[in-house]
């Protein structure tokens, strides 16, 4: 049995995508680039730092790369973070993990004032030991940097540990650290490419993990 599960939120906890994506999306738009809904949806699950050169040009950058990232920011808080659900058995999954011992660390491309709401929407913030985001890091997803800062503090090595994630940035960034993932289908990414970036299994979501717990990675 692993010491400690280290879960995404957007996408693996929380039914957010497509309001990410929309965000993003539409602050592209608004500052002059012709990106489609389904173009920003597939970068979801990186940070802004990972996100934005792969539509804007350093130059672009530059010039109105912050100011274009924190009109998202807004945009997100004020129109879809009240829109946010938890998707089934959040919370009993990760009741099931620390009453067989397990440890749970959340490490999320979100933002630090982000991390909290989340948690609150998840209804977890109880069962969480620790938590990391992407100001706590050099680089975001799929960089490794989140999941070595998850596994530093919970003072473990990386394959004493599994992540859980929706998309290939998380069992990219995790893979990097050490530390193999279970893939969840319920962010939209599909099975083959969650295989390919090295998910060890998949499953649909957390209800499913949670009813299949004996007889997953995260028991045994």
């Amino acid at each position: 049995m692993p010491k400690a599960a280290i879960f995404d939120l957007d996408g693996t906890l929380l039914d957010s995508v497509d309001f990410h994506a929309l965000a993003w999306q539409e602050a592209l738009v608004k500052f002059g680039h012709d990106v489609s809904f389904e173009e920003a949806r597939s970068q979801i699950g990186k940070g802004g730092d990972k996100l934005i050169p792969v539509f804007l040009s350093a130059d672009e950058q530059r010039d109105h790369g912050k100011e274009m990232e924190e009109w998202r920011g807004k945009r997100f808080k004020s129109e879809y973070l009240p829109l946010v659900r938890p998707f089934s058995a959040v919370p009993d999954l990760l009741t099931r993990l620390r009453d067989a011992g397990v440890r749970v660390a959340v490490a999320s491309s979100a933002k630090n004032d982000e991390l909290d709401q989340y948690l609150d929407i998840a209804r977890i913030a109880g069962l969480v030991d620790v938590s990391t985001s992407s100001d706590d890091v050099k680089e975001s997803k799929p960089a490794p940097d989140i999941f070595e800062a998850a596994i530093h503090r919970l003072k473990i090595r990386g394959g004493d540990a599994v992540a859980i994630g929706d998309t290939p940035y998380d069992a990219e960034a995790a893979g990097k650290a050490g530390i193999p993932t279970i893939g969840v289908l319920c962010g939209g990414f599909t099975e083959q490419t969650l295989r390919q970036a090295g998910c060890i299994e998949i499953y649909p979501g957390p209800a499913a993990l949670f009813a299949c717990f004996e007889s997953s990675p995260l028991a045994r």
